[in-house]
């Protein structure tokens, strides 16, 4: 569903720490932001309320598009995901998304994940994946290697990352048929507080990384 915020809360939005994301408003027109997926109240007290990546990205181009895709019932500490889905490897690209406004996104939202893991981690770290990040593994990934520059693969297989989920628990696997272009890959996602391991396929004998959020 597409929710446009009203004047109002657009004013919210705008008035917001720049470098925080703190908004200040009545209760109402807290839960109105936090509804459209624009704002989340954190966990713990005074459970103040902070922008998502959604939010970030309104306040920062307010002469931008009015409406913002975000689902009405996201909850608010997983809006990071539910506003904008990093390109994984294999799919059919949107128009516009080699773009410079699909790079403007892509770095947006990776700075909103940042932001969430300061708020969300007891000693404001941001140097190791967040609770989300945990729960929607090769999004994340992705996420982290897009905001990096890494090209995706397309459809027709060609160069590019491919992120897919594997049988083990908390873990991805990257693939890139490039291996200056893996371990490309690899040292990104170890910057981003991932823990990884390059392997060998069995029987194509492909290369891949095996990557899990660092927890410590």
């Amino acid at each position: 569903m597409a929710l446009s915020p009203t004047a109002a809360q657009r004013r919210v939005i705008a008035a917001a720490d720049p470098g925080t994301g703190r908004v200040k408003g009545t209760e109402a027109q807290l839960a109105a932001l936090v509804k459209r997926g624009l704002a989340f109240r954190h966990p713990r007290p005074p459970h103040d309320h902070f922008l998502t990546p959604a939010g970030h990205r309104i306040r920062e181009a307010a002469d931008g598009p009015d409406v913002v895709a975000v689902a009405s019932e996201a909850p608010a500490a997983s809006a990071a995901g539910d506003v904008f889905a990093a390109r994984v490897g294999g799919e059919e690209a949107a128009p516009g998304d080699a773009g410079p406004a699909r790079l403007r996104e892509v770095r947006g939202a990776w700075q909103g994940l940042l932001e969430l893991r300061r708020m969300t981690h007891p000693d404001g770290s941001t140097d190791r994946p967040c609770g989300w990040e945990r729960t929607h593994l090769v999004r994340a990934a992705a996420l982290a290697l897009e905001a990096a520059g890494h090209p995706p693969a397309g459809p027709a297989g060609d160069d590019g990352y491919r992120v897919r989920a594997t049988p083990q628990p908390e873990a991805v696997a990257v693939y890139e048929p490039d291996g200056t272009a893996l371990r490309g890959c690899a040292a990104t996602l170890e910057r981003a507080g991932w823990q990884v391991g390059e392997h060998t396929e069995p029987r194509t004998r492909a290369r891949y990384l095996l990557a899990s959020p660092r927890k410590v």
